[in-house]
């Protein structure tokens, strides 16, 4: 396990910064998750962190030792790679065992380390297979074994399910998160898939334009998005401009009742509503189900008001054209693209 600090780090690529300035604290034994749209330096950050990359400026320490300017060959850290680069040619023993063979270690220690791995990926039964007779999600596994033989200090993770099926997905990244809940290794892991970062991390760090937005656990993303960039690409988010009133917020000359702000500033600002904030109630605003799409154990509802579009979350069942009321229960306030807190946090 090892304390990762980036410090003012910046990277330009074919003459324009790709990451800008950008500071990290990852604590030992903790995963983050690096995640933002295509393009934001995300990818960039990590080849940096594993001596891929130089950077431009601005230093990398692990446990407190500067590792900026290090190969990757002198760095205690094991990349896992989007394409998993296994040996077609090799048996899983062997793609596993091809670290440590360069490291000349004896034959009865690499096995004992090789064996003693696939037994931590649940890949004992399959050590004599070749790559192409596994499926994506054991060939996965193969490639986290081969990272994790080497016992690295720091474990990276450059978008690796983004090859499988959704459902495959899911089942992979659990196994991912409870071998390095078990291991204790400190994880940076790479996706550009919300859902994917939120349920898999410690905290999240969101990249936009090669800066950090906000670094902070799943839950307070989601409940206090720091800017309005955070808020509108962390779940589903309505988001107007329009002022504030006493318990109403008026948007485009059209008033929502709204029991509870995160601030109250005077003047224009943006407002956003989750989902999930959005009420049917008698007393509201007057809206049209304008489209209805089922979720599974609830449906997702557009309804359409004066200003535009309210996307809600409900249980029960509608029709499409029906006319009902709505309220917001709950709004985050954003001035200059900040969210706005008040002293005390607002509890939902």
């Amino acid at each position: 396990m090892a304390r990762l600090v980036l410090e003012g780090v910046v990277k330009y690529l074919g003459g324009r910064p790709v990451v800008k300035g950008l500071n990290l604290d990852i604590a030992s034994g903790e995963l983050i998750c690096l995640l933002g749209p295509s393009g934001c330096g995300k990818t960039t950050t990590l080849r940096m962190v594993a001596g891929f990359l130089t950077p431009d400026e601005g230093t990398i320490l692990l446990d407190d030792a500067p590792i900026t300017h290090l190969p990757p060959e002198k760095r205690p850290t094991a990349m896992v790679f989007q394409q998993y680069a296994l040996w077609p040619h090799m048996d899983v023993f062997h793609n596993v065992a091809f670290g440590l063979q360069l490291r000349r270690l004896s034959r009865q220690v690499v096995r004992e380390r090789v064996r003693e791995v696939l037994k931590l990926v649940r890949l004992e039964q399959f050590e004599k297979s070749y790559p192409a007779q596994l499926s994506g999600g054991q060939q996965q596994r193969v490639a986290l074994a081969r990272a994790l033989v080497l016992a690295p200090q720091l474990l990276l993770l450059d978008e690796p399910l983004s090859n499988l099926d959704t459902k495959l997905r899911e089942q992979v990244r659990e196994e991912i998160r409870d071998i390095q809940r078990r291991v204790g290794i400190t994880t940076i892991f790479v996706t550009h898939d919300q859902d994917e970062a939120l349920s898999i991390s410690d905290r999240v760090a969101v990249l936009s334009e090669g800066q950090l937005d906000q670094f902070a656990t799943p839950d307070e993303l989601y409940k206090a998005p720091a800017t309005q960039f955070v808020a509108s690409f962390i779940g589903a988010m309505n988001i107007y401009s329009g002022t504030l009133h006493d318990q109403e917020v008026e948007i485009n000359g059209t008033r929502v009742p709204c029991k509870q702000f995160s601030a109250r500033p005077e003047g224009t600002v943006e407002i956003a509503v989750r989902p999930e904030d959005v009420r049917i109630s008698e007393d509201g605003t007057p809206a049209t189900i304008k489209q209805r799409m089922p979720r599974g154990h609830y449906q997702e509802l557009v309804l359409s008001v004066p200003f535009g579009d309210v996307r809600i979350f409900v249980s029960n069942d509608v029709e499409l054209g029906e006319l009902v009321f709505f309220s917001f229960q709950r709004a985050l306030i954003y001035q200059d693209e900040k969210l706005v807190r008040e002293s005390v946090p607002v509890q939902p």
